[in-house]
C-alpha cells in the first residue's frame, strides 16, 4: 500500500509535544489517541466518559496510553479554559462532538450546543494560551448545504444543514472560520502565533466502533446476537473512508501548519475518491462477505428522519497542498473493518495497534 502519511515524518514533528485532544474517548478519539501515543506524544484527553463498558476506548485500557485524561463537558467554558491553559498544548485537535444524525432529532438544542458553542469554548481557551498552538477543528461533510445532485463539494460550497446535527456543524464551521478572521487570522501570525484550520471527513468506518445508529455498529451487533442485519436506507451512497484515512490526515494537516502556519490555516475536504463510492447495501454486502457470516434485509421506514441518501467530497485542495490522497479503497476499508471485528483471539489495542503499523510503515 502507498504511503501518503509517513510514521517517520510525523515522529518528528509530535514526539515529546503536548497534545490536548477533546472527545479523547468516543471511536475517532480512541484511534487517534493510540496513534499519538505510538509517535512519542504527550495526551491530555478531555471529553465525556465513554457511554458504553464495550466503548473502543475502556477496551484500549485508555486512560494509560494519556499523559492525562480528564473527564469533562466541553460545554464548561470556564473548567475547558483552566485544563488547557494548565497544560500549555503545542496542538489541539478538537473531536469532542455529538456525533449521530438520529440523535441530534431528539436532542436539537444540545447538539447546537455542544457541537457550535462547544467548538467557541476551545477556540476560547485557545486564545488566552501563553505559548504558539496549532489547532485543527473537527467537523463533517455534512457541513454542505446538499440538493443531492451528485456534485462533489468544495471547500468554498454553501454551508448548510437539513437536520440538525447537520446544520450544528455547519454553525461550527462559521465560528471557525469567525474566529479565524477575528483573533487567529493567518495575517497577524507573527502577533498571535496560533494557526487554526477545520477539517471535514466522511462517513468513518473502522475496528471498535460500538455506537448506535451506525451501519457497521448495527452490523455487528446483529450478526453477534444472531439476527438478519437490517437497513434502513439500503441505497444511500456516502463516502465510506477507514477511520486511520481521516485521522491520518489531521496529522499530517497540523504537521504542514507547524511549516507553515499562514498557507494552511484554511478548511480541507478529507474523502475518499468520488469514483469509489458504495451504497449501504454494498458496504453491507462486503462487510459480511469478509466477516464469514451473516445476512440482510431491508426494513421499511414510515415516517423517519430525513437523512441525506447522497454526500460527496472534493479532496483536491488537500492532494495540491498538502500532498494527500485517500489510499485505501472502500473495500479495503470494509475488509480491514471486518477483520478487526472478527478476530476474536488478539486485544482490541493489539488489533488497532497492528493496522496502524501497517498504514502508517
Amino acid at each position: 500500500m502507498e504511503k501518503v502519511v509517513s510514521a517517520d515524518y510525523l515522529r518528528k514533528v509530535y514526539n515529546g509535544k503536548r497534545v490536548f485532544l477533546t472527545g479523547h474517548t468516543g471511536f475517532k478519539g480512541a484511534w487517534m489517541l493510540q496513534i499519538l501515543q505510538w509517535l512519542g506524544a504527550n495526551v491530555k484527553g478531555y471529553s465525556l466518559a465513554p457511554e458504553k463498558a464495550s466503548d473502543l476506548y475502556n477496551q484500549i485500557s485508555g486512560d494509560k496510553l494519556c499523559y492525562s485524561s480528564e473527564i469533562a463537558d466541553i460545554c464548561d467554558k470556564q473548567k475547558l479554559q483552566t485544563e488547557m491553559g494548565r497544560f500549555q498544548p503545542d496542538f489541539v485537535f478538537h473531536l469532542g462532538a455529538q456525533a449521530l444524525v438520529r440523535r441530534g432529532y431528539d436532542m436539537p438544542s444540545y447538539t447546537f450546543h455542544v457541537n457550535a458553542q462547544g467548538t467557541a469554548h476551545v477556540l476560547d481557551a485557545m486564545r488566552v494560551l501563553e505559548q504558539p498552538a496549532i489547532g485543527v477543528m473537527i467537523t463533517t461533510d455534512k457541513v454542505y448545504d446538499n440538493p443531492e445532485r451528485g456534485e462533489a463539494f468544495k471547500e468554498d460550497d454553501k454551508l448548510g444543514g437539513y437536520d440538525p446535527y447537520s446544520a450544528s456543524k455547519a454553525a461550527a464551521e462559521i465560528v471557525i472560520d469567525s474566529y479565524r478572521r477575528s483573533f487567529f487570522n493567518p495575517k497577524d501570525h507573527s502577533k498571535h502565533k496560533k494557526a487554526i484550520a477545520a477539517a471535514r471527513a466522511g462517513n468513518v468506518i473502522g475496528g471498535g466502533d460500538y455506537s448506535d445508529d451506525r451501519i457497521i455498529p448495527d452490523i455487528v451487533r446483529a450478526i453477534n446476537f444472531g439476527e438478519t442485519v437490517g437497513l434502513r436506507n439500503p441505497n444511500s451512497v456516502r463516502p465510506w473512508q477507514h477511520v486511520l484515512e481521516p485521522v491520518g490526515a489531521y496529522l499530517l494537516l497540523a504537521a504542514k501548519m507547524t511549516e507553515d502556519p499562514i498557507k494552511y490555516s484554511t478548511a480541507y475536504n478529507f474523502g475518499p475518491n468520488p469514483e469509489d463510492i458504495l451504497t449501504v447495501e454494498d458496504l453491507t454486502k462486503v462487510f459480511i462477505e469478509h466477516y464469514g457470516t451473516g445476512s440482510h434485509q431491508t426494513i421499511p421506514q414510515e415516517n423517519a428522519p430525513h437523512e441525506a441518501k447522497l454526500l460527496l467530497l472534493d479532496s483536491s485542495r488537500a492532494q495540491e497542498h498538502l500532498g494527500w490522497k485517500s489510499h485505501m479503497n472502500a473495500h479495503t476499508a470494509i475488509q480491514w473493518t471486518a477483520e478487526w471485528y472478527a478476530d476474536k483471539h488478539r486485544t482490541a489495542h493489539e488489533k488497532c495497534m497492528g493496522q496502524i503499523e501497517k498504514y502508517f510503515g
